[in-house]
């Protein structure tokens, strides 16, 4: 029996990790579950998995959280703020943190429970954009394991050997990584319309289910970008073992090329819950309640470069992680703020990008040492790209 903490359980991740969990009720116990703005969603998620913590981030969400805890007769205790998400990452009786906060927001406590030494399954790519080397290091010192969940690098885990060394991809054998995406939905939309995608239409993706923000971020590509970095982090890579390949179907989630020619790729449908089942399993399979793929249905798998006039964001990341830390810091801030105002309806599509380069342009790189001076970094990238924002 293993005792988890999903911090972000109403986003997209977190409810498919309580399916999930759901589905294996003498495996799995629920310690807490934290959220952001959906507080009576949040309330009804502690009480069907019998969470013994509900933590809402926000201390203006406390009141409400309680008033409808009673209502729902919740036996839960009710927490909230930064402190309250940190200490149920790094509870001594937790083993198992999912960490899928959205953004910036999830670094704090996902890091927590890295130096706490706990299993995290890591579905919030930011907390590597961001503290890379950082995080990295802690997670050496404290003995953490670190699961990827997004389906990429899930993909390339289960791609490797068993006996992979990391960063050494020439001791197994390995060319390169190739890291999959599939385009979102302007992958051939005419570029000379790009300038009146709605937020609507960006969120729009063609084949996965997931939040407003990440929508928007797999329609410009950012998100690749930001998994290229993410990827970088995760198994010791340098920017040239990657090459990033369009794969509209999102049937195969990423592969790893090995010297001799051989590819081996990790294949299914696009639904999350079947690297989550993989991060809660590990080392062993587990079911996930995902459709297997039907191979006799199966009618392209097609493959392409991405077109960088068409997603500018992509090789802005891929500059970035070039760069170093204080660059894809910024840089995941910046998007941030760009993402929220286009959502917002205060700019338009093509301005995310722009905004995104404006405000890498404004900064020499920086060496990184601390995890206070990622937080300024980031506050400070926030506060030129609210700028630009205000001018339109």
């Amino acid at each position: 029996m293993q005792t988890i903490t999903i911090l972000g359980a109403t986003g997209s991740i977190g409810q498919s990790t309580l399916d999930v969990v759901a589905r294996h009720p003498d495996d799995f116990r629920v310690f807490a579950i934290t959220g952001h703005r959906q507080v009576e969603l949040l309330v009804k998620q502690a009480k069907a998995c019998h969470a013994r913590y509900l933590v809402v981030a926000s201390d203006d969400d406390y009141e409400q959280a309680l008033t409808l805890a009673r209502q729902y007769e919740l036996s839960s205790e009710v927490l909230s703020g930064k402190r309250a998400l940190e200490e149920v990452a790094s509870a001594p009786e937790v083993d198992a943190v999912m960490a899928s906060i959205v953004g910036a927001a999830g670094l704090e406590p996902t890091l927590a429970a890295v130096k706490a030494g706990k299993r995290v399954l890591l579905a919030n790519k930011e907390s590597l954009v961001m503290s890379g080397a950082l995080f990295i290091d802690a997670a050496k010192q404290s003995g953490a394991e670190i699961l990827p969940i997004d389906s990429e690098h899930n993909a390339i885990f289960q791609c490797l050997p068993a006996d992979f060394e990391y960063g050494n991809l020439a001791a197994s054998g390995i060319s390169k990584i190739l890291l999959t995406g599939s385009g979102g939905p302007f992958r051939e939309r005419e570029l000379a319309t790009f300038a009146e995608i709605t937020p609507e239409q960006a969120c729009a993706h063609p084949n996965w289910d997931m939040g407003r923000k990440i929508s928007v971020d797999s329609a410009t590509m950012m998100n690749k970008g930001l998994e290229f970095i993410e990827a970088c982090w995760l198994f010791g890579l340098a920017p040239d073992d990657i090459q990033v390949v369009l794969h509209p179907q999102s049937t195969i989630h990423s592969m790893v090329q090995y010297i001799d020619g051989s590819v081996i790729a990790q294949l299914g449908n696009p639904d999350m819950r079947t690297p989550i089942a993989y991060g809660l399993g590990y080392p062993r399979r587990i079911n996930a309640g995902v459709a297997p793929l039907d191979f006799a249905t199966l009618k392209d798998l097609s493959f392409s470069t991405p077109d960088q006039n068409r997603f500018p964001n992509l090789y802005l990341a891929i500059d970035a992680c070039r760069s170093g830390q204080s660059a894809t810091t910024r840089l995941n801030a910046a998007n941030e703020i760009a993402v929220d105002a286009f959502l917002n309806n205060r700019i338009g599509f093509t301005r995310i990008a722009q905004i995104n380069e404006e405000v890498l342009n404004r900064f020499e790189p920086t060496a990184v040492s601390s995890i206070q001076q990622v937080l300024e970094l980031d506050k400070q990238a926030r506060m030129v790209a609210l700028a630009l924002v205000e001018e339109g």
